[in-house]
This record gives structure tokens, sequence and C-alpha cells, in this order.
């Protein structure tokens, strides 16, 4: 492999580690705002359990990025390079700005503006693209009904219990539902990075005439992330564990699990969603139950106009990125 192609990889490698760091407060902020686990020891259950994901899920997403949202044989070392910078430039901002918006469309973001610059729009693969927007919809809808489900029926089955024992008996619930949460993080997100490595590599002949993922990748890229959320992201944590709606065990358990739900449903059908999309809209559906006013929406309001904004933002810079570079 040649030096440019190696500092690609890191590159990537970075932007997962930043993925992980950005996002590592959608797998911890519940499991702390309830004080079930203090923050050290939130980060490392959801550490190790973003680490083992690739036991669990197949490389479908991976798939859908490397050759699902643009055409295989437009990709560059200059695509990826505005790719990546794009991406981590948004999620550096947003980290800063204490948005949870979505390093997963970030980085289709990034890859649809430099490859517009480079090849104009015959180079995007529509039916990937679209699939991947509508779930920006899609995964916090799927998210709020899951998580309204859920406390439905678990407010229903504990409600001649005394408020005492439901809080001790979802402490030890939540352990289970945020270890869920954070295999369906990994499951998803390590995979995005895998398939702009792979298709990198693809592109300048290192894995021959067919796209696959090595092995190598797949660990890498588990092992960023894991990082990344050891990291941890403090200023996203405030927001997505207390602002959005104030919760109690019980309903950090229900917001987890569903959200957990969702995403391996997203995995198993090879969608690249947002993980924050989908815990946020498990919380807001949990909230609700409560009373609608539980849910803050003006904070809610906030954070789907910064979803909204992502992937043309993260395209513009990427575009211009590739602009300078080419």
């Amino acid at each position: 492999m040649t030096v440019t192609l190696v500092l690609l990889i890191l590159l990537a490698l970075f932007f997962d580690f930043l993925n992980g760091f950005h996002d590592s407060a959608n797998s911890i902020a519940i499991i702390v705002s309830t004080r079930v686990l203090s923050p050290r020891y939130a980060v490392i259950w959801a550490a190790f359990f973003t680490f083992i994901a690739f036991l669990f899920f197949g490389l479908h997403v991976a798939n859908t990025v490397g050759k699902g949202i643009v055409e295989a044989s437009v990709i560059d070392s200059g695509v990826i390079f505005g790719t990546l910078f794009g991406a981590c430039a948004w999620d550096i901002l947003t980290w800063y700005l204490g948005l949870p918006t979505s390093s997963s469309h970030a980085l289709i973001g990034g890859l649809i503006g430099a490859s517009l610059v480079k090849a104009g729009w015959k180079s995007l693969v529509l039916s990937g693209i679209g699939k991947t927007v509508a779930f920006i919809f899609i995964s916090p809808a799927i998210g709020l009904l899951l998580g309204m489900t859920i406390g439905v029926l678990v407010y229903r089955g504990f409600k001649n219990y005394a408020p005492r024992q439901v809080d001790h008996l979802f402490r030890k619930g939540q352990l289970l539902s945020a270890a869920m949460y954070s295999l369906g993080h990994g499951g998803n997100d390590a995979q995005k990075t895998m398939g702009i490595i792979a298709v990198l590599l693809f592109s300048n002949g290192v894995l021959g005439d067919n796209f696959h993922v090595p092995l190598w990748v797949v660990v890498s890229c588990h092992g960023a992330l894991a990082l990344g959320t050891l990291s941890g992201g403090w200023r996203i944590v405030k927001t997505m564990g207390q602002k959005v709606t104030k919760l109690r065990p019980v309903d950090g358990f229900c917001a987890e699990s569903g959200a957990a739900i969702s995403l391996f449903i997203a995995s198993g059908l090879g969608v690249p969603v947002s993980t924050t999309h989908t815990i946020t809209g498990s919380i807001m559906g949990v909230g609700s139950l409560r009373r609608l006013s539980a849910v803050r929406w003006g904070v809610a309001g906030r954070i789907v106009w910064a979803w909204i904004l992502t992937i043309p933002c993260a395209a513009a810079i990427s575009a211009l990125a590739y602009t300078l570079v080419r």
C-alpha cells in the first residue's frame, strides 16, 4: 500500500474514533442520568459491547456504504479525503456546540459532496441515498413507537409494584438494555467506516476484482469506535440525558430497549441509520407517556434542525475540500 493510502486509512479510523467520541453520549447518557452507573463505568460498559458487536452482525451496512451510495468506480483517494474531511469537520463543530447530530449522515453527506464535484449526478446511487434519507425520519419514528410500546407494556405490567421495587429491578435491567444498545451502536456505526476503507482499498486494486471487507478492517473499525466511546463526549451527554426529558431507571430501560431493537432491524436491512436519531426518538416516546409536557420540545426541535442540516453541510464542506486537493 502507498503512503497516501495508509494516511487515508488512518484518517478514516480517526473519523471512526471521532464517531465513538461524538456518539458515546448516545450509549451512556441514559444510564448515567438515571444514576445506574457512574460515567467512568458507563463508558467502559458501552465500549466493551461496542467492540464485540462484530461477533453478532453481518456486513450489510458496510456493503451499502461501500457501493450503495455512490458508484464504486468514482471513488479515488481525493473523494475519500473530501468525504472524511467534511464528516470530521461537521462532527467537531457540532460536538463543540453540544448538538447530538449524526456522524453517520455526516459521512454520507461527505461522500455525496465529493462525488458530485468529481463526476456529477450520474455518480450517485439514488436508490441507496433515498433509503438513507428516508430513515432520517423513519428511524426516530420507529424508536419513538418502540419506546412507547415497551413503556406501555412495562408500566402496565409493574403498576402494582412499589416504586422502590420497580426502581431496584430496572437498575439491573438497564445494564442489559444499555449493553443491547451498545451492541446495536457498534453493529451499525463501525460498518460505515468499514465501507469507506473497503471501497478505498477496492478502488486502489488492493482487494482484487471482488469487493469485500477484510477482517483486519472489521476489527480496526470496531476498536477505533470503542476507543472513541471510552473517551466520551460530555457536552452531548447533558443534552441527551436530561434536557430532552428527565428519566427514571424504568424509563431508561424502555428507551434503550426500543432504540436497540430499531438498530438491530436497520443493521439486518443494511441501512446506515443514525444511532442519535434512534435513541432521541425513543427517549421522546417514553417521556411522552407520562405527559407530553415532559418532553422539552424546544430542545427536541433544535436537535431536529441539526439533523436536517447534517447531510447538506457535510456535503458542502466535503465538496470544498475535494476541490482544493484534486
